[in-house]
């Protein structure tokens, strides 16, 4: 290869970073550059602005952009001016130093400031406004930093990524080296964001043989885990093998030996399970396989518990209590309504189902609307923050996320369980088709016996983001109490949501004319689609319907990537809404850059953050930024100021476009859809009638008619691999 040119420069911004590809665009400032600042493009992910850095490329021309320094490699480097020193320490690298202190302690040391802190820490109490304390801090961040570079020089030579690198650090600490040079499949498990595939380049750097037991046993559990992550509960053993020869590129016969293995050690758990031709030889992962044969004991033991806590209603004068009820409610119930309220409230275990507009709302307060009346202690939950603020406004009741309401504990473990039972007669969990394996069986587990369970949600809409389908697992169960509700009552029929939700469910096109709550603007190229989204968001909407484009308005994406996609969504709407202002402070973490006012959203449950948990999905603003102290202050959509570290920023994505997938649950005033047929394999059914069920009063589609045509057409992906029905016969 031709050996290319060297440049010392300080990062001083990024102007553009590509998450997925690492390519970075940023300005340098040189010796030589004086006052001008350069333009440097390459792969740049992990540095920070005020860094050093050691460039290695090649100079070339851009038609549009002038001369600029093309980045091969790069490696972080020490300052040696003042003035590069200073900018390096008031980057907010060091915990303890913000600008001004940075200022301080350079005018005080000069060029010798560096060699200071590293060998002589005690003297910056010489510093005026450093008392001890905080120069033991300064200390001990340096030390940290030292070490985190030693490990980052060696991951980044076994080809890991800077970000990777800090999760793997802040993992194992300085033992990290240890662990990846002899267990690196460990990692997969141990450290969030790091997959097999990563893993399985660092084993390959540290010579671990491709067809070690090791490597495909690491395969073959990777493969039930992306299983899961889709949704699978198990894999039926010949898909498994299949899919991990894929993956390793080793031969099937090694893939089924190590697989052997793994059920030996009881690594895996193998099980006939039967479905509609006969049974498969299913793979679970332990905990699924734990999970679903214990939330159906639980359920079939509730069913069947002679105990009962509601015991009040099992010979109540009906037509009397209906009586009562109008006088609280005002209206009469309709048949299947009627229908719902006398099954939950006699019947220890039950499911109530339909689509908007049909008085699913109106049933549940009925319900405990009686249940209260008989002096019942009544709990209700769901699974996010959202729709447990909007299950408490529409029954006057109070409610509560499922984790809140189980008192999740750091590493997950419930308060309420088998032994420590909710103190409740009726539990009600509304947006249950967003219930996964694992939160259901936790949920199931903390009902005491003989109280009531009442699972509400719409069955027709996409499937939890976690593995399973209990929802639809539970309506297959031939002993499951349930009703369906599928009147349309007269008010909706006025509303173009609900009446287009109900057609896209029928496999009707939505009528797009016809309603002032339902538009379609058509546009074909995906960059058209993505301009007109951002436009409708930012500009239209708020004209025309005066809402707020940050908290009233919520794009969905079918997907995440494309230029339709919520990713680049993401990025354009964060310039219209909440654009870079000179002199606010905002904090770049890989290829985002976070700003005070950005709507965001949690990617994975932390146990360890706020009261009780913050957990993937949760949704805030960002409401502070603070370099001296390396955190960012969010406020969730719980009302619950969460502090993040800077390196914590890796939990956090922009949310003013999200993924359809990750809006369930979640109601919003107006919701835009972009519609590319560059999503062409993730446009179905089930998907498009999940993001018109999350407006409340208005929905804009934003693309062609034949991307449209084709998410009504098709009916859906195929059922997911779970055994729970089968285990509740």
């Amino acid at each position: 290869m031709e050996s290319g040119s060297v440049i010392e420069a300080v990062l001083e911004r990024i102007t553009y970073a590509n998450e997925e590809t690492g390519y970075t665009i940023a300005r340098v400032a040189t010796e030589r550059s004086g006052p001008d600042l350069l333009t440097v493009v390459g792969p740049l992910l992990g540095a920070q602005p005020g860094e050093s850095l050691r460039l290695t490329g090649r100079w070339t021309s851009h038609p549009r952009y002038g001369r600029q320094f093309e980045v091969w490699s790069y490696t972080t480097v020490l300052p040696a001016t003042i003035q590069g020193i200073q900018r390096y320490l008031g980057s907010g690298l060091i915990k303890g130093i913000g600008p001004k202190m940075a200022e301080r302690i350079t005018l005080h040391f000069g060029v010798d400031t560096l060699r200071i802190i590293e060998e002589e820490p005690a003297k910056l109490v010489e510093v005026p406004g450093l008392g001890p304390k905080r120069t033991k801090m300064i200390a001990t961040a340096w030390e940290e930093q030292k070490v985190i570079k030693e490990v980052m020089i060696f991951l980044q030579g076994v080809g890991v990524s800077t970000s990777i690198a800090v999760r793997i650090f802040k993992q194992y600490g300085e033992t990290s080296i240890d662990v990846v040079r002899a267990e690196p499949y460990r990692l997969a498990d141990d450290v969030w964001g790091i997959g097999f595939k990563t893993a399985d380049t660092i084993a390959q750097a540290v010579g671990i043989a491709a067809d070690s037991p090791e490597r495909v046993k690491a395969g073959l559990r990777y493969t039930l885990s992306q299983a899961a992550d889709d949704g699978h509960v198990y894999l039926p053993a010949p898909n498994l093998v299949a899919d991990a020869v894929k993956i390793l590129a080793v031969p099937a016969e090694l893939v089924s030996a190590c697989l052997d293995e793994l059920v030996a050690e009881e690594g895996v758990v193998r099980e006939e399970v039967p479905v509609a031709e006969g049974t498969v030889p299913a793979v679970y992962l332990v905990p699924f396989h734990r999970a679903e044969r214990s939330l159906a004991g639980t359920v079939l033991g509730l069913l069947h518990s002679s105990r009962d806590r509601l015991r009040a209603f099992a010979d109540v004068d009906w037509p009397q209590a209906l009586a009562w009820l109008k006088t609280q409610t005002g209206a009469d119930l309709a048949k299947e309504q009627d229908q719902a309220v006398r099954l939950a409230l006699t019947e220890k275990v039950a499911v109530l189902t339909g689509g908007p507009g049909c008085g699913k709302s109106f049933t549940v307060r009925s319900v405990v609307t009686l249940a209260r009346a008989k002096r019942a202690k009544v709990i209700l939950a769901a699974p996010t923050g959202r729709a447990a603020k909007r299950l408490s406004e529409l029954t006057g009741h109070e409610a509560t996320t499922v984790h809140r309401l189980l008192q999740l504990r750091p590493g997950g473990e419930p308060t309420f369980d088998r032994d420590n039972p909710l103190d409740a007669d009726l539990v009600v969990v509304d947006e249950a088709s967003m219930l996964d394996l694992l939160l259901a069986n936790k949920l199931a587990k903390a009902v005491a016996p003989g109280a009531h369970l009442l699972f509400v949600g719409d069955v027709d809409q996409l499937p939890s983001v976690g593995a399973g389908e209990v929802l639809r697992d539970l309506l297959a169960a031939p002993d499951v109490p349930r009703v369906r509700l599928t009147q349309i009552f007269r008010q909706a029929q006025q509303s173009g949501v609900v009446v287009n939700a109900h057609r896209v469910n029928a496999g009707q096109l939505p009528l797009v004319r016809e309603f002032p709550d339902f538009f379609l603007f058509p546009a074909d190229d995906p960059d058209e689609i993505a301009a007109l989204t951002v436009d409708v968001v930012a500009r239209r909407i708020p004209a025309k319907f005066g809402l707020n484009p940050r908290r009233d308005v919520q794009v969905l994406a079918p997907m995440h990537r494309g230029a339709a996609g919520a990713g680049a969504l993401n990025g354009a709407l964060q310039e219209a809404l909440t654009p870079y202002r000179e002199g606010m402070p905002e904090r770049r973490y890989g290829g985002r850059v976070f700003r005070v006012g950005d709507k965001v959203t949690q990617l994975r449950n932390n146990y360890d953050k706020g009261a009780a948990g913050v957990f993937n999905g949760t949704v805030g603003v960002v409401t502070a930024i603070t370099p001296d102290d390396h955190k960012l202050t969010v406020s969730t959509d719980e009302d619950e100021s969460v502090d993040y570290a800077f390196d914590e920023l890796d939990e956090l994505a922009h949310a003013y476009a999200v993924s359809i997938h990750r809006s369930q649950g979640s109601e919003y005033p107006a919701v835009v859809i972009p519609l590319a047929t560059s999503a062409w394999m993730m446009l179905q059914r089930n998907l498009l009638y999940t993001a018109i069920t999350r407006a409340k009063r208005l929905v804009v589609v934003v693309g062609s008619r034949r991307a449209l045509g084709q998410a009504v057409r098709v009916k859906g992906a195929g059922r997911r691999h779970t055994g729970l029905t089968h285990r509740l016969i």
